[in-house]
């Protein structure tokens, strides 16, 4: 393994997106993560499809395979005692547990989480809920879309106020495990001076409130209610998506000088009436898209971004996402990794957004990502090291070069 979370070991009861987003972030910076899953069936996303890939009988979920690069399966039934006894054994090594079951799930099991904190005092606990734990509705179940609708996000979205639309991803799930991650590496961090774990806890609620950004102060501040109201901006104008002769382009025109040089391109006047300010554009907002389609339309898409770019105007065209990993930026950024899978050998998945280097600017971005695994794949070898490593190991020497870690038996 290489990455700066070598010596952690995370413990992963979550399953669907949020939770195991959140532990293939760490992963992905070099954590050890052990998946539990349930016998069987395993994470719930196994089984959501189609698309499926692989040959019959050891068929695979696309949906899984984004979520869970960087980590090792073990089956375990926690509603016996057997399970829940290695269940115990790997959170004695662990630095970190991070679960999404609705409040109470573990408390019935016999695992609250005040007694994995007294078996190991060091243990970091992510816990991510639908509506959060506490409050007037904090037992709600909660799915992406529902959270969307619930948290605003969808009225927000869409062609226009009667239009509400869902994002096109799970960004409730995507954020809430974001934002989880980024909470335990803040518990991990206290963790050096206090010697003590705690629990970190959020929601899709409070992952999607959290990204409201200025609607929200819109509303809390100068008490207007955002709506949606398309590919346009409610507060910078023009900032959207235009139509151009064979197409559609975007651009941020975020200031004054902006205005001026997008002005000098398409042959506008900067100082025509209701276009002389960003307020009067927003103010006229159909008017100032009038003018700039008028304009567009005498251009195809590649011609003008050329000469939106060579003005130092922010632009760009809508792409597909089949022409997103096929662009050459993309893959430049480390947006790619090929990995090898037990059953669909070398597959092509999403790469993680982030890139490290040295003080001299040497790129020391971890390179060797493991491929998600199969239902159980590595509960011999997970077995193996919580019997070498022996009752009440910590996590970092158990995650150390002769721990049996997941390079073992590679």
């Amino acid at each position: 393994m290489t990455g700066p979370l070598t010596d952690v070991v995370v413990v992963d009861l979550s399953r669907a997106l949020a939770g195991p987003h959140a532990t293939m972030m760490l992963g992905d910076l070099g954590a050890r993560v052990v998946k539990v899953e349930v016998p069987e069936r395993g994470d719930d996303t196994r089984g959501w499809g189609p698309p499926f890939v692989g040959e019959e009988g050891a068929r695979e979920s696309t949906y899984f395979l984004s979520a869970n690069r960087n980590k090792e399966s073990i089956a375990l039934d926690l509603k016996a005692d057997a399970g829940r006894a290695t269940l115990l054994e790997l959170v004695d090594r662990a630095d970190v547990l991070v679960e999404n079951f609705r409040p109470g799930v573990l408390d019935r099991l016999g695992l609250g989480v005040d007694m994995l904190l007294e078996r190991n005092p060091r243990l970091v606990v992510l816990s991510i809920t639908g509506f959060g734990h506490d409050g007037p509705e904090g037992g709600r179940a909660g799915y992406d879309q529902i959270a969307q609708g619930e948290a605003g996000l969808m009225s927000l979205t869409g062609s226009g106020p009667d239009d509400p639309q869902r994002v096109g991803v799970p960004i409730g799930d995507l954020l809430a495990g974001i934002y989880g991650a980024y909470g335990v590496l803040a518990a991990l961090h206290e963790r050096h001076t206090t010697g003590v774990g705690q629990v970190v806890r959020t929601s899709l609620l409070a992952a999607v409130t959290g990204v409201h950004a200025f609607q929200g102060t819109r509303w809390t501040v100068a008490g207007e209610v955002g709506h949606a109201q398309g590919n346009h901006h409610p507060s910078i104008a023009p900032y959207g998506l235009f139509r151009c002769r064979d197409g559609a382009v975007q651009i941020a025109v975020g200031s004054e000088a902006l205005w001026q040089r997008l002005c000098l391109v398409l042959g506008l006047d900067a100082e025509a009436e209701g276009m002389r300010s960003n307020p009067e554009r927003v103010a006229h907002r159909d008017q100032v898209i009038e003018v700039i389609e008028a304009a567009f339309g005498a251009f195809d898409a590649d011609a003008l971004l050329t000469r939106l770019t060579d003005a130092g105007i922010p632009a760009g065209r809508v792409r597909t996402l089949d022409e997103v990993y096929a662009w050459e930026q993309t893959a430049s950024q480390g947006l790619l990794v090929d990995v090898d899978h037990t059953s669909l050998g070398t597959v092509t998945l999403p790469g993680p957004p982030l890139r490290f280097f040295d003080p001299s600017g040497v790129e020391v971005t971890r390179r060797d990502h493991q491929a998600p695994p199969v239902l159980d794949e590595h509960a011999a070898r997970i077995r193996a090291w919580l019997d070498a490593s022996g009752p009440g190991a910590a996590g970092p020497a158990a995650a150390g070069p002769d721990s049996g870690g997941p390079e073992a038996g590679r």
